[in-house]
Parts: C-alpha cells; structure tokens; sequence
C-alpha cells in the first residue's frame, strides 16, 4: 500500500477572485502556510476568496478557526469582502455547520467562472511527468537563486514534487 501524499494548497493568488484548492487533510500540521498566505492576501486588498474543497478529506477545529477569521477580516473591508467555500462534500459541510461558520461565509456548490484559476489548475494537473520535472527544477531554481521566492512558490513546488511521486510509482 502506497503512502498517502502529503496535504497541499494550490493557489490561484493573481486571479480575480483568488482561488486555493485543498487537497489532503487540513489541520493544525499544515496549515500555518495557508493561514499566512491567506493573512497576505487580506493584506493586499483581496476581497474575495474561493476555497475548492473537491479534494479536501477533512479538516480540523484549527483550520476551521482559521477560515472563521478570514470570513471576519473580509466582513471589515469597505466594501465587505467575502470568503466563499465551495464542493464541501457531506463531512465537511457538516463540520462546517456544527460551528455556525456558515454564518459567516458564503458556501457555494461550484466554483465561481474564474477561467484565469481553471487554467492555471488544469495546466498543473494534465502535465507529463518529465514536464512536470523541467517545471519542478525551474522552480527549484528560483528558490535557490533567492531564498525569498521559497515563500512564493512553495505550494506549486509541493504539488509538482507530489504529482512526479505519483507518476514515477504508476
């Protein structure tokens, strides 16, 4: 039985709205990367963010505490930005709704028409292994050129490292 890939937060951070898809488990171990992301985006003036949960396979109180104080910082923007969450699936709808966070977020069925997000999500996935490579070690190589650009692409080194694990193991 293979190891289970570790969780990973792909971001869409120059789109209109930004978009983040989860992947994997979110909870106290991961998520400090994705609350300070999140923190940076609040900064620059984003008012709106979509969070795809198709490929989240749960979530802890952390993370959802998290999501509560983005939905919060959004609400004091003028004007009032909003957090919306979408593809939840039954668990983690119910979860959701246990805390009364639905009272501060939008939950949405589908991801709003965002073709700029799509794109770039669906170039990632549908890329050969030795694409994925080639665009692996160019951004190895930016990190190494200047250890600031490690914070800037981090989540789409982690995801090409996890889809050139799974493709070698096929």
């Amino acid at each position: 039985m293979s190891e289970p890939l570790p969780p990973t937060f792909l971001v869409s951070a120059y789109s209109d709205p930004v978009v983040v898809q989860i992947h994997g488990k979110a909870n106290y171990l991961n998520c400090n990367t994705f609350r300070e992301f999140i923190a940076e985006m609040v900064s620059a003036g984003k008012a709106h963010i979509v969070l795809d949960f198709e490929n989240c396979k749960g979530m802890d109180s952390t993370f959802l505490g998290i999501l509560a104080g983005t939905a919060l910082e959004l609400r004091k923007q003028t004007p009032p930005g909003v957090l919306i969450i979408c593809k939840l699936g039954e668990r983690n709808h119910e979860l959701v709704c246990n805390l009364g966070l639905q009272n501060l977020l939008t939950i949405g069925e589908d991801l709003p028409n965002n073709a700029d997000a799509t794109a770039e999500f669906s170039a990632l996935k549908n890329m050969e292994v030795s694409a994925a490579k080639n665009v692996l070690n160019a951004h190895e190589n930016l990190v190494k050129a200047d250890t600031e650009n490690a914070a800037k692409f981090q989540d789409v080194i982690a995801f090409l490292k996890n889809q050139v694990e799974k493709q070698d193991k096929e």
